[in-house]
């Protein structure tokens, strides 16, 4: 049992940077570049609630296999593997819950990304949301990075 755990965990972790890595400088990049501004904006917004959920179970998967598994506590990189895993789900859950839905509300105050000035009030306040969004992603890429190199110690202890 311990070495499917173990396995899961690794599992958890692959989806959650690949997932992050595809979604951040994939799929997004590609259709930004293959559509207009505004309907390039549309269509990932239309794939954020997904895209954030997905953070959500995969970061809060990977801690509650990580709290299952057979690791020991005392191993070194536990803790620090507790800590960012925990940051991870924090994480996650603020964009999905509070920083997402103010993104959205100042969207829909933009007419058009592509008509309205790029000093409009709600343009700069919609960027310094977006900005802040996009640091969040790349701590959490980094993150599971991490976890992921961590682990492998973690593993021979076990």
């Amino acid at each position: 049992m311990r070495t499917v755990i173990t396995y899961l965990y690794s599992i958890s972790l692959s989806l959650w940077i690949g997932g992050l890595f595809i979604f951040t400088f994939i799929m997004t990049p590609v259709i930004f570049r293959a559509y207009p501004r505004d309907m390039a904006g549309d269509i990932v917004g239309r794939l954020f609630p997904a895209y954030f959920l997905f953070c959500v179970i995969v970061t809060a998967g990977a801690l509650a296999v990580f709290v299952l598994s057979a690791y020991d506590p005392a191993a070194s990189g536990y803790k620090l593997s507790l800590v960012l895993l925990s940051l991870a789900v924090v994480t996650t859950l603020y964009v999905n819950y509070r920083l997402y839905p103010q993104i959205q509300k100042v969207k829909h105050e933009v007419r058009s990304f592509e008509a309205v000035s790029p000093d409009d009030p709600a343009r700069i306040k919609f960027r310094r949301l977006h900005a802040a969004s996009s640091i969040l992603n790349l701590f959490l890429l980094a993150d599971g990075v991490a976890l992921l190199i961590i682990s492998v110690g973690l593993k021979k202890s076990v």
